[in-house]
């Protein structure tokens, strides 16, 4: 049978997966928001994840209209799954996203989710929906399978096509037409999971591990801050041993690594077990933005300046270097604690969109050119326009008797900082 490919969502990892597939097959690309559809259409992706050469080759009919994937028999669904602000997933994205294509599911069409959960969230919440709005069995008038997306943002290397697809089925026949649908356009490799749990598993412990380990790496630059050891230097001593993973401090955000252990934690305490190493390692991240903004006062102090009024710029706002995406930004806390403090705070990032800014925290962002005369400079995020600046950019931003910089990623050069500046690198 000849597939018609439908995509479900085209944020950053819907997108790109709509295009790798347009190169190849005519693909419905749906999205509820109207003014991304429009954007697409005139080949523009305000994400930054896909170029406009890339989005005119592709064969995509981009679309609000649900009515559009009535024509589509493998319908992949890429929406986000945030957690609450109790830190609980959220799945009323994925909740939305299973009504709209039950509503139009036919028989015989494949579904295959992208989205991260914790195991066993396609089978026990999305098969459900999908059979009370389409009226159809799973298994027997249409089917169901999971495929992780693993979608690093900003990263030009390891792209969809270059990235080992893990993928799973209900049924061997349903998870033999998957392997061979994503099988013809990523070049990297399939991978068969013996099921769907074990697919949602694997991708959701993919992120937890990366989280425990940036956890110990900022676990470690606290406690070498208070013995006044630069862990930078540390880190640098020890990678010299070959296996020695190498993993840095820093703020964990976003929405993948920042928010994936809670799909797991939220799991395994329905089941009666309490994680712990999972929920140590995330209450470290999570409370590193606070004890960044700590850490620039203390400095501040032992500079003689005058806390209560002081100004501060804060260089980037995204969750990560290089990419426009806000989400779950934990630079926000950083802002937030010095607001605490009676501190003026100035923000500007050169990829994130002022009003995407203004419109989630409240901020209004400050051109790179226009920050002059502060008592201190938190270089969060180091995009290359930020970093490119270099001592020379950074000087220009401060008073000339007496400041502060803090380098959260140790990007800036230490041997040539000026005479002037207390610098702290976490």
């Amino acid at each position: 049978m000849k597939r018609k490919i439908g995509v479900v969502g085209l944020g950053y990892v819907g997108l790109p997966v709509a295009v790798a597939f347009g190169e190849k097959y005519p693909v419905v690309g749906f999205d509820i928001n109207r003014d991304r559809i429009q954007m697409l259409r005139q080949h523009v992706d305000y994400t930054g994840e896909v170029d406009a050469e890339q989005l005119k080759r592709a064969q995509i009919d981009f679309t609000d209209d649900p009515g559009k994937l009535r024509n589509c028999n493998f319908i992949i669904v890429t929406v986000p799954t945030p957690i609450d602000d109790a830190r609980k997933p959220d799945l009323n994205p994925l909740k939305l996203a299973s009504q709209t294509v039950g509503q139009q599911l036919q028989r015989g069409t494949i579904v295959v989710y992208e989205s991260t959960v914790y195991p066993g969230a396609t089978e026990e919440v999305c098969v459900p929906i999908l059979e009370k709005h389409s009226g159809l069995t799973a298994g027997k008038d249409f089917f169901v399978g999971y495929s992780p997306e693993r979608i690093n943002p900003g990263d030009k290397e390891h792209t969809f096509k270059k990235i080992v697809k893990v993928v799973s089925g209900q049924d061997e026949n349903t998870l033999s037409i998957i392997a061979d649908v994503y099988g013809s356009v990523v070049e990297a490799g399939i991978y068969r999971a013996p099921s769907i749990k074990v697919a949602e598993a694997a991708k959701v412990i993919e992120n937890t591990q990366r989280d425990l380990n940036i956890a110990l790496m900022n676990e470690l630059a606290i406690i070498f801050d208070k013995l006044n050891i630069d862990t930078t230097e540390v880190l640098k001593a020890a990678a010299t041993k070959w296996n020695f993973l190498k993993f840095t401090p820093g703020l964990v955000g976003g929405h993948c690594i920042g928010v994936d252990p809670y799909y797991l934690t939220y799991k395994a305490e329905s089941v009666g077990y309490h994680p712990q190493v999972i929920l140590a390692g995330r209450r470290i991240n999570d409370n590193m933005g606070q004890f960044i903004a700590n850490a620039l006062v203390k400095q501040m102090i032992l500079q003689g300046i005058h806390v209560q009024g002081a100004t501060v710029a804060i260089l980037g706002i995204t969750f990560k270097e290089n990419v426009r995406d806000i989400r779950n930004s934990k630079v926000i806390d950083i802002i937030k604690e010095l607001h605490e403090f009676g501190i003026k705070v100035d923000v500007a990032d050169p990829y994130a969109n002022p009003d995407e800014v203004l419109r989630e925290y409240g901020i209004n962002l400050t051109p790179l050119h226009q920050l002059r005369d502060y008592d201190a400079v938190v270089l969060a995020v180091p995009h290359r326009e930020i970093t490119d600046l270099r001592w020379g950019g950074i000087v220009k931003m401060l008073k000339s008797d007496k400041a502060v910089v803090v380098d959260v990623k140790s990007v800036l050069d230490q041997e040539n900082k000026p005479e002037h500046i207390a610098l702290w690198r976490l």
